[in-house]
């Protein structure tokens, strides 16, 4: 098998997980949707494809976006997934450059692929969750990235320790040099500077990961961690959810909810790298604008 097409092989390998994993998390929501006797129906995803065309029209990928509104334990929620190709604007090739990406000049194509999660919940002390897994490819270099980080608007420790632990176990599996360096880059990269704050508790967070260096060395392991860390997201996330569904809320809950809401749209659409890179490189603008929550406040 030429490298060429060992990496065709492996792209769509990590295509088809990243699916599954969809799969698996839209699942487990629909059923705790089912499983709470919340007023109203139980929420169900809304499924719509998502598209990529290039300059001339030419085809580019897409993907699914499942987004849930108005259910009895989620008020939003939306789970992502896209593989697109094609090539970089000068921006992206002046970010990718940057970050030491080789080759960017002489060929900027490149080929991506992920899921990302967010889920924003109606009772104020579920707390609100990230999740984001991918693989980006250029001929020069192939990496992995990604992460979970727990958002609660009013923090329980058991929670906050229950979510690290999960993750922590996943790293370990691994390498235990992964959870410590992780933790901490996610505690950098989830802070909001201009509030002087981090946007939740953390969680792991990671990106570039190619611990081989060489072309195709590692990328097995680096895969494998990756699927890891992906399926240690429900485990990490319902239980929590579970916990909290039933604890009554005040008007004063919500409206702390709402203002912490508003902390996390400042976050996103101001320095998260995912948002940017997604609307400088034409991806569906809803697709990528799904992590915002329905409805927030301001102090």
């Amino acid at each position: 098998m030429t490298e060429t097409d060992e990496f065709t092989a492996r792209k769509a390998t990590a295509s088809a997980w990243f699916s599954e994993l969809r799969d698996r998390i839209v699942g487990a929501f629909e059923a705790l949707e089912d499983g709470f006797e919340g007023p109203g129906a139980p929420g169900r995803f809304e499924v719509t494809p998502t598209t990529r065309t290039g300059p001339a029209g030419e085809d580019q990928g897409g993907g699914k976006m499942s987004v849930m509104r108005g259910g009895r334990v989620f008020e939003k929620v939306g789970v992502n997934i896209s593989t697109v190709w094609g090539t970089l604007a000068p921006r992206a090739q002046a970010a990718m450059a940057a970050r030491g990406v080789p080759g960017m000049a002489e060929d900027p194509r490149f080929w991506a692929s992920g899921i990302s999660l967010v889920a924003h919940m109606q009772n104020p002390h579920t707390p609100a969750v990230h999740m984001n897994t991918r693989m980006f490819w250029t001929p020069g270099a192939w990496w992995f990235g990604g992460g979970a980080d727990l958002n609660p608007c009013i923090e329980y420790s058991e929670d906050t320790a229950h979510f690290h632990v999960t993750l922590k176990q996943a790293c370990d599996a691994h390498d235990p040099d992964y959870y410590p360096r992780f933790k901490a880059w996610a505690d950098e990269y989830f802070f909001v500077p201009h509030r002087g704050r981090a946007r939740g508790v953390g969680g792991i967070f990671y990106d570039d990961l190619n611990t081989g260096g060489a072309l195709s060395d590692s990328w097995d392991k680096d895969f494998a961690f990756t699927r890891d860390v992906g399926a240690a997201f429900l485990p990490a996330f319902v239980p929590v959810t579970e916990r909290r569904l039933g604890t009554p809320a005040t008007t004063d809950d919500r409206e702390t909810q709402l203002i912490h809401r508003g902390l996390y749209a400042e976050y996103n659409l101001v320095y998260d790298r995912g948002t940017k890179f997604g609307l400088e490189t034409g991806h569906n603008a809803d697709a990528v604008l799904m992590s915002l929550p329905p409805v927030a406040k301001w102090p």
